[in-house]
């Protein structure tokens, strides 16, 4: 974990362990690959296993398609498996990598799907002055050449101890990987040939290739109207000839004052120094094609970057400018464009991050962050930041770090791959760090320390992530009150929910213990871990170079593991080096190293508590004794079952008998700000309240009622005290939690005081389990806000049916006379964030579905109840003018029985324009449908499918 405030050296623990371990390493000539011979032996694995993108239904969704090399035809020579840390296969993806070495040796991969693109991992050796060397190499598809890419080893090779330095002559090289990327110019079908291919080997003796990821890059995306042109309104240089650092810098002033979004145009833009941003959008024509990079000539210390800025007192103690001053900055939307970086080296002071300062209300989407110190180091306090749908890649230190005071905030469905410290990191340094989530990310070859780590912090989530190969000094995911500044309050609070991620190779060894780190790991080296429950549950462990377990340094307690399956460990299922409390229900492993599957020093200080369902990992006499040597290889070959996510979490009280029924229920939200949580609408208190996050809109709160209930009102509150204020809301209800439909329009709801800031609104009754209520405006503050959802009905259950219920459900309320698809239960192949498919048939052209980013084909399907006779459906996205113009490509789609389905309009490109309302009407010939589908494969103004409104009509 990169430390530029203080100089820590963070991965130096206690003093008496500071010595490196006994590693020797031949040193690199100008004309070899170093192979290092490391103290102690292993065994080989015979194959390297699983990839990341093995795993279904956990990670992140990313718009390319993997192959390894050592999977590919070629005729160079393949290197590894062997996870010794300074061994070039050691930190190749998957431990295996090819070489080639002479003119005329190639790679070639057969496109499994239509690609326009590559980015390719690959490592040169380093100079013999320690500066790097420049090469190409060919690409060719079926034979021909397509053009040569240039290749470099400048941003590889550290040596000697934390932080490193660039000497070869000194010991522990590593990080020897980098990448690049190469558009082909046309597009290449499945089948087809792509081959990188040594063209010469004068400027480099040898290229070793450890994948590549092949794409279909959407063109560049259109300039919108009514935007602030950095190159034709303030005159930056497309061309990256010239420094356009003050020249951006105005134009971002000029958004915020203007109140007008910022565009990057197609280009390369130079930047001496990272500008800062407030209150303003600042989007491209898409990360391959709007670039920002350099970094001044003569002040090192300055480079390309966007901030955010520095709040007084806060986690940055650094050098603070004039116009960096005075933090956070609030409602910054940075998307669509790349920072490819020119950092060399790691200093841990200097501000030559991606991303930095402290951005609240903020979201990063679809940016692509390379060869930049830190992808991300926000520096709080700051709430609801989020950063989505990226690619952080080649990092010399951490890839994201949440340091102090960060609150409601994530990284969610982001791609990351050879960072040199902490994949994703949270440091509560000295302000407590809240409610923060690393959710659904994917992350490749982490160099040193960890792949998700929260040091301190309370109410944390990690969640639904794959990981894959740790090279030293960290494991997958690690607990810990360690680093300055987190003891107290901003030590490990709250309840943490570690679930449904799956660790592949993870665990590695440190150079400064002699011994192995766990895949998953815990310490209390600060102080005991106090009034904290963490909840391990349906978590995968496989493969893990030394132990799977792992504790160390001080007490810890309040550990839950639930369904954990380990299968495959270099050393042992448990690695106990200090005493903790922890409960194991369901834990099964196999294929462990050692024939005693527990290494325990600390006897009756680790006290375990057993659930049913446990196997393989326990033992009454452990083993305490020297350390052995690791066994590689014992994982599954084939990735095993994922437990998906709990779409209907089971009640946790019985459901109530009358009154209000949602009391005590379980609640969920889209969002929370601070302490103000989900919890507090059903708590019967209504001085304490939830809010979402501010300047946000949509949020919705939902209340699970544990059974179907007969509902048919709703009352909402807010605190007495309060002002008057009017929420635009509606009320929606589902019986499996996933479908739902409107129950009570989008409306304004006033809240008076004077009436005890009290709403009732009537529902037609029905039974429903769930019950949301759904907030896209309010006059009083910038958010949603309720304090109580109280909801009412009768006071008995519904009844069994007497006879067999019928194979197609009649329709739950009359079939409309006017827009056939109002208030109807639809479905989506995906969604991204809280944008739902619900919000297509709520009849409120402000909400909107938006799919996955990247990720066409996409669709929406409406159930009509019954087969209905149409012929037009009426499409809307949000009428607002922030909306631009943009086009979707999309058809209809007809079926009587919801699988077989027929198009009834082929697909075109559809214009939404403002200037008429963003509104586009489809008709065809009148037809019988009950179920109708809207596939869509193409958007110009973003790269998912959108929809506000999917209206359909008899005539």
């Amino acid at each position: 974990m990169a430390n530029h405030t203080t100089g820590t050296p963070h991965h130096l623990r206690h003093p008496a362990r500071v010595g490196l371990a006994a590693i020797a390493a031949t040193l690199l000539a100008a004309t070899s690959v170093t192979v290092l011979a490391v103290t102690g032996t292993a065994t080989p694995a015979s194959a390297a296993g699983l990839s990341p993108f093995d795993i279904t239904g956990r990670g992140a969704t990313v718009p390319f398609l993997e192959q390894e090399a050592e999977k590919a035809a070629h005729n160079g020579t393949k290197i590894g498996p062997d996870r010794r840390y300074g061994t070039l296969p050691s930190e190749a993806s998957g431990r295996e990598a090819i070489t080639l070495d002479s003119v005329g040796e190639y790679v070639e991969f057969t496109l499994t799907a239509p690609a326009n693109a590559v980015t390719f991992r690959y490592s040169l050796p380093d100079s013999a002055a320690g500066t790097g060397r420049d090469a190409t190499i060919d690409l060719r598809a079926n034979g021909s050449l397509l053009k040569s890419v240039p290749v470099t080893s400048r941003y590889g090779w550290y040596y000697g101890g934390y932080p490193f330095n660039n000497n070869p002559g000194d010991t522990n090289p590593h990080h020897f990987y980098d990448e690049t990327r190469a558009l082909f110019g046309s597009t290449y079908p499945a089948g087809a040939k792509i081959r990188l291919q040594v063209a010469s080997t004068a400027q480099s003796p040898t290229f070793t290739i450890d994948l590549a990821d092949f794409e279909l890059v959407s063109g560049p995306i259109a300039k919108p109207s009514g935007v602030l042109d950095v190159v034709t309104d303030f005159g930056a240089d497309p061309s990256g000839g010239s420094d356009s650092t003050a020249k951006f810098q105005a134009a971002v002033d000029a958004g915020k004052a203007q109140g007008k979004a910022v565009w990057i145009p197609t280009g390369t833009f130079t930047l001496w120094d990272h500008v800062v941003v407030d209150g303003v959008t600042l989007r491209g024509a898409g990360p391959w094609y709007s670039v920002l990079g350099g970094r001044h000539p003569t002040d090192r210390k300055r480079a390309a970057g966007v901030y955010g800025k520095y709040v007084p007192g806060g986690g940055y103690t650094g050098e603070v400018r004039s116009h960096e001053a005075n933090g956070p900055s609030r409602n910054v939307t940075l998307r669509d464009f790349a920072i490819i970086g020119d950092i060399r080296e790691r200093m841990d002071d200097d501000q030559v991050n991606a991303l930095g300062g402290a951005m609240t209300n903020s979201v990063v989407d679809n940016l692509w962050l390379e060869n930049t110190k830190v992808g991300a180091w926000m520096d709080g306090p700051m709430d609801n930041f989020t950063i989505r749908n990226s690619r952080i890649l080649d990092q010399t230190a951490d890839g994201v770090n949440f340091h102090t005071g960060v609150t409601n905030s994530t990284v969610t469905n982001t791609f990351l791959r050879n960072t040199g410290d902490d994949a994703l990191a949270m440091w509560a340094q000295n302000v407590p760090n809240v409610n923060n989530s690393f959710t659904h990310n994917t992350i490749g070859v982490t160099l040193l320390a960890n792949h998700l780590v929260s040091y301190g912090g309370r109410d944390i989530k990690i969640t639904d992530n794959v990981t894959a190969d740790s090279l030293s000094n960290g494991g997958g995911i690690h607990v810990a009150n360690r680093y300055p500044g987190v003891q107290g309050d901003t030590a490990v609070r709250g309840t943490w929910t570690v679930a449904r991620n799956t660790l592949i190779r993870n665990g590695n060894s440190d150079y400064n213990w002699n011994f192995g780190v766990g895949a998953i790991w815990f310490s209390a080296l600060n102080e005991s871990f106090q009034q904290a429950t963490i909840n391990i549950t349906d978590t995968d462990i496989l493969d893990s170079s030394y132990a799977a377990l792992h504790w160390i340094e001080g007490q810890t307690s309040g550990i839950n593991l639930n369904n954990v399956r380990i299968d495959g460990a270099g050393t042992y299922a448990l690695q106990v080096q200090a005493p903790s409390q922890v409960s194991f229900t369901n834990v099964r492993a196999t294929n462990i190293a050692q024939s005693n599957p527990m290494h325990n020093c600390v006897g009756g200080g680790f006290q375990i508590t057993q659930g049913a369902g446990n196997s393989g990992w326990y033992t009454p006499t452990p083993y305490c004794g020297p350390w052995p040597d690791p066994q590689w290889g014992g994982g599954p070959s084939s990735p095993p079952p994922t437990t998906p996510p709990p779409t209907t979490p089971p009640p946790t009280t019985p459901p109530p008998t009358g009154g209000n029924l949602a009391l005590n229920r379980p609640a969920t939200a889209t969002s929370t700000n601070q302490s103000y949580t989900a919890t507090n609408v059903v708590d019967g208190n209504a001085s304490s309240y939830w809010e979402s996050a501010n300047n946000a809109f949509p949020q919705s709160v939902t209340v699970d009622l544990g059974a179907a209930r007969s509902v048919n009102r709703v009352v909402l509150k807010l605190p007495a005290g309060w002002e008057s204020r009017t929420e635009t809301l509606s009320v929606l209800g589902s019986t499996d939690g996933s479908s739902y439909s409107t129950l009570a329009a989008s409306a304004g709801r006033v809240f008076d005081p004077g009436a005890g800031n009290t709403v009732s609104i009537s529902l037609p009754a029905g039974d429903r389990r769930f019950v949301r209520v759904t907030v896209t405006g309010n006059t009083g503050w910038p958010a949603a806000q309720l304090s109580e959802v109280e909801v009412y009905g009768d006071t008995s259950t519904t009844p069994p049916p007497t006879t067999p219920p019928p194979t197609t459900p009649p329709p739950t309320t009359p079939p409309p006379t006017g827009n056939l698809a109002a208030g109807r239960p639809v479905t989506e192949t995906s969604h991204s964030d809280v944008y739902g498919a619900s919000n297509v048939v709520d009849g409120n052209a402000n909400t909107y579905w938006e799919s996955a980013n990247n990720a066409f084909p996409q669709s929406v399907t409406v159930d009509l109840g019954t087969s209905r006779s149409v012929s037009r459906v009426v499409l809307k996205l949000p009428p607002a003018s922030a909306w631009q113009t943009r086009t979707q490509t999309l058809s209809v789609l007809g079926s009587t029985n919801g699988s077989s389905f027929a198009t009834v309009k082929s697909s075109a490109g559809y214009t939404f324009n403002p200037a008429s309302g963003n509104t586009v009407t489809v008709t065809f010939t009148a037809t019988s449908q009950r179920y109708l589908r809207l596939p869509s494969t193409g958007n110009r103004g973003w790269p998912a499918g959108q929809l506000s409104e999917f209206e359909v009509y008899t005539s």
